[in-house]
């Protein structure tokens, strides 16, 4: 009988200590982004809520990351130099892979939300998330050709750190937006949503957003790349076309 009693007694104590489970449920404005020939970019809208079995402890603080990331590919950093008074590429190191697009949204600045150790296991921030293993020998300060490359890309927005840019409501419902520059590579942008307390990433989903070439371009693009002699002849007889055209328009309204 006294053990039956110790057993019920650890069963509800463990029951009462028992950490919340919370889930993030989220969704997008659109899963699906179309490149054409006027396309100038695209937005996001993300949304969610949090999902929790029981309320929330006191004193611990919830945030919200949302992460975008395009196809990853090798990347070719090259390093100008001076010589004789001509500038030349000197130095090269290939960026094992870099995220063609990448973004990052929270609902706080990541260093007082995020700890490092769940950083490098997630692969959250921008210098993380881009992967440089290995450089020639003679070249001593890697880390900079990878610093270069994101400086690039984040000029043309294709990098972006977004902090505080995530709205949470009442702990529970989370809304913002990402703008898609024009200069998109094809391909599946992973997205994920991370929950975040103490610093440690105690949940997370994932969801994913296609962007395609549609009508001519992609006609075009599929051309270019598996049908390539067919292309150039179709390209140069377009320019010789193009090339008479304009001269016989010239010498009609020269006559």
């Amino acid at each position: 009988m006294r053990s039956l009693l110790l057993a019920t007694f650890l069963l509800l104590t463990s029951v009462v200590t028992a950490p919340a489970r919370e889930e993030v449920i989220a969704a997008l404005s659109h899963n699906n982004v179309a490149i054409t020939a006027n396309f100038d970019g695209s937005e996001i809208l993300i949304f969610g809520a949090i999902k929790r079995d029981s309320p929330i402890p006191e004193g611990e603080e919830l945030d919200i990351i949302i992460t975008i990331a395009g196809p990853s590919l090798p990347v070719l950093v090259r390093r100008k130099s001076r010589v004789l008074g001509i500038w030349v590429n000197t130095d090269a190191v290939e960026v094992d892979a870099a995220p063609s697009f990448y973004a990052v949204a929270t609902t706080s600045p990541l260093q007082d939300i995020l700890s490092q150790t769940s950083d490098l296991r997630h692969d959250i921030t921008i210098n993380n998330a881009v992967r440089s293993v290995g450089a020639p020998s003679n070249i001593t300060d890697s880390e900079t050709f990878t610093e270069a490359l994101i400086r690039i890309r984040d000029k043309e927005k294709l990098y972006q750190l977004l902090e505080g840019a995530v709205e949470l409501s009442s702990d529970t419902l989370f809304r913002t937006s990402i703008a898609l520059p024009a200069n998109l590579t094809e391909g599946t942008y992973k997205t994920r949503f991370l929950l975040v307390r103490n610093g440690r990433v105690v949940n997370q989903t994932e969801a994913s957003i296609e962007v395609r070439k549609v009508g001519v371009e992609r006609w075009l693009y599929n051309l270019a790349h598996q049908h390539s002699l067919i292309y150039g002849i179709m390209s140069l007889f377009i320019a010789i076309f193009a090339g008479w055209g304009a001269s016989a328009i010239f010498r009609y309204f020269r006559a």
